[in-house]
């Protein structure tokens, strides 16, 4: 009787364990991964900042936080006109990274179409990296060890979810205003197109957020969702942002193009007119179907679509998408890949991989990769610069 306890419970024993590991399997394969080692210095919010706000249309509140949480926070506050430039800086705690630049009251909508021969470098989905995402544009050669743009007149292109999750996003959203000065004085162009995440911390859903500013936010008196609204400066610049572009025939979204899009007779200014009128209203389906449902839908706009990866789209239906912007592919963050990869006959670019984080280690290790396109050929490029056609 015991040894048939015995094999019983032996062979249970080692179908738990065969299940288990193909239940891990299965989850590596499909992107799942666990986070270990988090480090103490995503806790120290000593000189975080800028958080920038305005006072009045002409005066502009620059915060930020000194102390901790033994011995209590403070607030560093000066005001500035913004007749002129407001120097500043930004520091990243974990490895003493200080980056300096100038507020400038002038905020315009870019452009969103671009017709010349210069290369394009594309990434997304960075999620409050800072260090992430400073070291591959160091090791890509777009900024040097000073953090400076070094690339030219080339195309620097932000697909999307540059925010939530980690401990930094105060240090990307300004490490990008930064280069977005430099390029354009060097006649390049940085192209920060907002993604589902920047809308849902416009649109106050913080269910992905990082802790650390709910409490940065109630260090500055305020409510979360005042972070990004259209008092805050780098919420008023976000909001400038467009969600869709296209840049030498290429077109650039966070999710990508619904099909019944080719439905409506509209252009790229009035997508992105359609959507940036609701930057700052939470979604909810509506009974009535129509262009501006299909665009902000958390499902079908283009901002959330994820159907070049989840759907069943023939190559006639993409290539319509397409062919109605007289664009030759399309490059979508969003969904995420095993690799940077061209699908549908390379009509379609999927760029979104999981990035190192900042303050903590994952398993199975992580290594970004973006996209560098160079006339009419595509590269994946890696965290250490290397770089293969695809």
């Amino acid at each position: 009787m015991k040894q048939r306890i015995f094999r019983f419970a032996k062979h249970i024993t080692a179908a738990i364990l065969v299940l288990g590991t193909l239940g891990i399997l299965f989850g590596l394969y499909h992107g799942a991964s666990f986070h270990y080692g988090d480090d103490p210095k995503m806790m120290n919010w000593d000189k975080d900042g800028p958080y920038v706000f305005y006072k009045k249309d002409s005066v502009l509140k620059v915060n930020y936080i000194r102390g901790n949480q033994d011995n209590g926070f403070s607030l560093d506050q000066k005001e500035y006109t913004t007749e002129k430039e407001i120097p500043t800086f930004c520091y990243f705690s974990l490895d003493s990274t200080r980056f300096e630049f100038s507020i400038n009251r002038n905020i315009k909508t870019p452009v969103n179409t671009y017709h010349d021969k210069n290369k394009i470098l594309a990434i997304s989905d960075i999620e409050s990296s800072f260090k992430t995402f400073r070291d591959f544009l160091i090791n890509n050669k777009v900024i040097d060890k000073n953090l400076n743009w070094t690339f030219g007149k080339g195309h620097l292109v932000l697909v999307g979810d540059f925010v939530d999750r980690d401990f930094s996003t105060t240090q990307v959203l300004w490490f990008i205003y930064k280069l977005e000065q430099e390029a354009t004085i060097q006649g390049g162009s940085v192209h920060f197109i907002l993604g589902n995440h920047e809308l849902k911390n416009m649109q106050g859903n913080y269910e992905t957020t990082s802790q650390k500013y709910f409490h940065v936010a109630a260090i500055l008196g305020k409510r979360q969702d005042e972070l990004y609204d259209s008092n805050s400066f780098i919420g008023k610049w976000m909001a400038s942002k467009n969600t869709l572009e296209c840049i030498n025939g290429i077109l650039f979204t966070h999710g990508g193009l619904h099909p019944d899009l080719v439905k409506y007779r509209v252009t790229l200014d009035e997508i992105n007119e359609i959507v940036r009128k609701h930057y700052y209203k939470p979604y909810y389906p509506k009974s009535e179907k129509n262009l501006t449902q299909l665009l902000i839908s958390t499902y079908t706009g283009i901002s959330w679509y994820r159907g070049y990866f989840k759907g069943n789209l023939t190559q006639e239906v993409v290539e319509r998408s397409l062919n109605k912007f007289q664009a030759r592919s399309i490059v979508v963050g969003h969904t995420l890949q095993p690799k940077v990869n061209r699908q549908y006959k390379g009509k379609v670019i999927g760029i979104d991989v999981k990035h190192p984080k900042d303050y903590h280690k994952n398993f199975p290790n992580t290594k970004s990769e973006g996209l560098l396109i160079e006339g009419c050929k595509y590269y994946r490029v890696l965290h250490n610069g290397e770089k293969e056609e695809i």
